[in-house]
């Protein structure tokens, strides 16, 4: 499915903004973008499993709480990282 990248993240693809990955849920697509975009899912997802509070995931537009979020092959996702600073 289609994954769109933020630009924080676009050194982990090579630049690419949008990235195919495969998965039945959120967990199994982040897991597949790592084996595919090594270092990634960390910067997404902590030590307890949880999604970053700094990071939102939307799928068809709509924003994802939790990682077992079940996905269809034709589905969208846009992965969105907040940015800080002043």
């Amino acid at each position: 499915m289609r994954v769109i990248i933020p630009s924080p993240l676009l050194t982990y693809t090579n630049q690419s903004k949008e990235v195919e990955a495969d998965g039945q849920t959120i967990a199994e697509l982040l897991d597949d973008l790592n084996r595919r975009y090594p270092g990634i899912r960390f910067r997404m997802i902590d030590e307890q499993d949880a999604i970053r509070p700094h990071m939102k995931i939307f799928v068809n537009g709509e924003q994802v709480q939790g990682l077992q979020i079940a996905l269809q092959p034709a589905d969208e996702v846009h992965i969105l990282q907040a940015l800080s600073g002043g």
